[in-house]
């Protein structure tokens, strides 16, 4: 990537309601966990067998899990852990030291070139409504944004992303159904260059990561985009659907391989998701989480608050402890 200028500087706020639309977005962790300590009077060996359960339950993954588990009986050997509020006061510190360093917010910086970000992901994930609420945002802190509809092999695709370019008036550069892809990126960055456009998100076709052809149009949409600058893409954003579980991992893994995927961006949080798989995700890749989504609405793609996170999903755990 080439030395950045000068980074335009945004200041925003967390909005009103985030806690509550994490915290019933992560409803099904929050109340395993909850449940977990009712009725509990001490820490023990069980308590904490059972905690792995609900942990590897929840799609936190072996590694994440272990880890916590490992931590906590550690603290429990040295009677650091006295009571129940200590064990979740030492959960939650476990949990952000996981998620923490892959807390790294998308900053867009001024440079000659249009910043690309190139977005991957497979079908059904809301790789192309992240796409347009991008957009949006990017659009509300001042940057001017083209898309590229690169999925070409799904019309409803090119017709969805020109629906959010007219919702957030965004150009979309766009070739009939069936082009190449890497053509319609290719002249997507022409018209962004020429145009002096600060951003260009470039859509790509959603392919299986176990479909070899598909990934290696992937791979040659990168070579087209590092021919024309050779710091571009300066963001591979995968987007994951947080219902995929662990099977969101292999997708993570493959599409690392093939593109050098540089940030996360974890959908639909609000709906039946367990939201552990988020824990595997840092703990396996180290690649920065970017953005989750939480809602339909455009202001529902959030950039990731470890801090925030981890307290919604142990408040609603305490709040259906509460209530029951």
């Amino acid at each position: 990537m080439l030395p950045f200028r000068r980074k335009r500087e945004t200041s925003e706020a967390p909005p009103a309601g985030l806690l509550q639309k994490l915290r019933s977005g992560l409803k099904r962790t929050g109340s395993g966990l909850g449940t977990l300590f009712l009725g509990r009077k001490q820490i023990d060996d069980a308590l904490l067998e059972e905690l792995e359960t609900m942990l590897l339950m929840a799609d936190v993954g072996v590694e994440a899990t272990t880890q916590i588990i490992e931590d906590l009986t550690a603290r429990l050997k040295r009677n650091e852990l006295t009571d129940l509020d200590a064990l979740q006061t030492a959960l939650r510190e476990d949990m952000l030291a996981i998620l923490q360093p892959a807390e790294s917010p998308l900053t867009i910086v001024e440079q000659d070139a249009p910043v690309v970000i190139l977005v991957v992901g497979v079908n059904g994930a809301g790789k192309t409504t992240t796409i347009g609420k991008l957009a949006a945002r990017l659009r509300s802190e001042g940057q001017r944004v083209i898309l590229a509809a690169g999925d070409t092999f799904r019309a409803a695709a090119v017709e969805q992303l020109q629906t959010w370019g007219e919702r957030t008036e965004t150009p979309v550069i766009s070739q009939p159904t069936g082009a190449d892809s890497a053509s319609v990126v290719y002249d997507a960055h022409q018209a962004a260059t020429a145009r002096g456009a600060d951003v260009l998100i470039a859509d790509t076709a959603g392919r299986l990561h176990t479909q070899g052809n598909l990934m290696e149009e992937l791979r040659k949409i990168h070579r087209v985009l590092g021919k024309q600058d050779d710091t571009s893409p300066h963001e591979v954003l995968l987007v994951l659907d947080a219902g995929n579980g662990q099977n969101a991992l292999a997708q993570a893994e493959q599409f690392q391989q093939a593109v050098n995927v540089t940030g996360i961006a974890l959908t639909k949080l609000d709906g039946t998701a367990k939201g552990g798989v988020i824990f595997a995700m840092a703990q396996r890749f180290g690649i920065p989480v970017r953005f989750i989504g939480i809602g339909e609405g455009v202001e529902d793609l959030r950039p990731f608050d470890a801090e925030a996170f981890v307290d919604a999903l142990l408040s609603q755990a305490q709040t259906d402890a509460d209530e029951t």
